[in-house]
């Protein structure tokens, strides 16, 4: 959804079912985007980190992206995960993106090399130069090991093709320096659910969101209620979240996503190695957050 030019809304950044034999659960992952649609997201984000994107081969990653395209039928944007820490594989994967059905790009900033600020801009320059889609730039310092600054950021949005960030830094004054000097074109979008009606309040634009997959409605709403200026109605939907949003970081995402959706029997509570289940002693919590957001009776 756009907004003012903008994009606007709740994207959920989704998981990736996997079957018992660890294979892609073809026919989970369309009801799980067919439920996201009828439940009201505004944007759907396969094959981020929550989707486990970096245990998946090419093809899986290419067929997770043509399934989730399939089953949105145009309803709502696809923004297809496509990073990687070396420039060219993502051009190349940014192409096997598109060719997929993909209307969106989300590119996280380099891992591991840690490159500096320029080398940050220079390796988005390339990827802008090189597709006619839209790319989301991914702020989450806690992943790669290296925060794009809020110049860095101001810089990029001067990229043709360079239409939003999602930003998890968790620095709320880098954010507000982004909202109040961006270009009237250039999207804020939350990287974390428990900063969502902070962002906004600040002019931000949504969140792309973990809780979302088991909570789509109302996260969703939470955004409406901000765009709508409705904040005390957004600030009841938060608290309403507030106990999930804790819950679904207990461990590493998508652990906890993946056990809550498990437990509402969406799909099975099947991780790739290095990843593993949530650990036993942690189910009660995820439980009971999921009854007080309304997700589990």
């Amino acid at each position: 959804m756009t907004t003012s030019s903008r994009l606007f809304g709740c994207g959920t950044a989704l998981v990736t079912p996997f079957a018992d034999d660890g294979s892609v659960d073809e026919r989970a992952l369309r009801a799980l985007v067919g439920w996201q649609i009828t439940e009201g997201v505004h944007l759907l984000v396969p094959c981020g980190s929550t989707g486990e994107a970096a245990t998946m081969s090419a093809a899986e990653h290419r067929r997770v992206v043509e399934i989730t395209v399939e089953e949105t039928r145009g309803r709502v944007p696809v923004i297809a995960g496509a990073g990687s820490n070396d420039t060219h594989k993502a051009i190349a994967l940014s192409a096997d993106m598109r060719a997929a059905g993909a209307t969106h790009l989300l590119h996280v900033s380099p891992s591991y090399n840690k490159p500096p600020q320029r080398g940050i801009i220079a390796h988005f320059r390339a990827i802008a130069e090189s597709t006619d889609l839209p790319i989301i730039v991914y702020n989450v310092p806690g992943r790669t090991g290296s925060n794009i600054e809020a110049r860095t950021t101001l810089a990029l949005a001067e990229i043709p093709g360079v239409v939003a960030i999602k930003e998890a830094s968790g620095n709320l004054g880098q954010i507000m320096e982004i909202i109040r000097n961006r270009p009237a074109h250039f999207s804020v979008l939350s990287g974390d659910d428990a900063l969502t009606l902070a962002v906004m309040a600040a002019g931000g634009d949504g969140i792309v969101s973990v809780i979302s997959n088991a909570t789509p409605r109302a996260m969703s709403r939470l955004v409406e209620c901000c765009r709508d200026g409705d904040f005390a109605g957004a600030r009841a939907i938060n608290d309403q979240l507030a106990a999930w949003m804790r819950a679904a970081f207990i461990e590493s995402n998508p652990m906890p996503a993946k056990a809550a959706l498990a437990m509402m029997g969406r799909m099975k509570n099947v991780l790739r190695l290095p990843l593993v289940p949530l650990r036993d002693d942690l189910a009660p919590e995820v439980r009971q957050a999921l009854m007080a957001a309304g997700a589990l009776s």
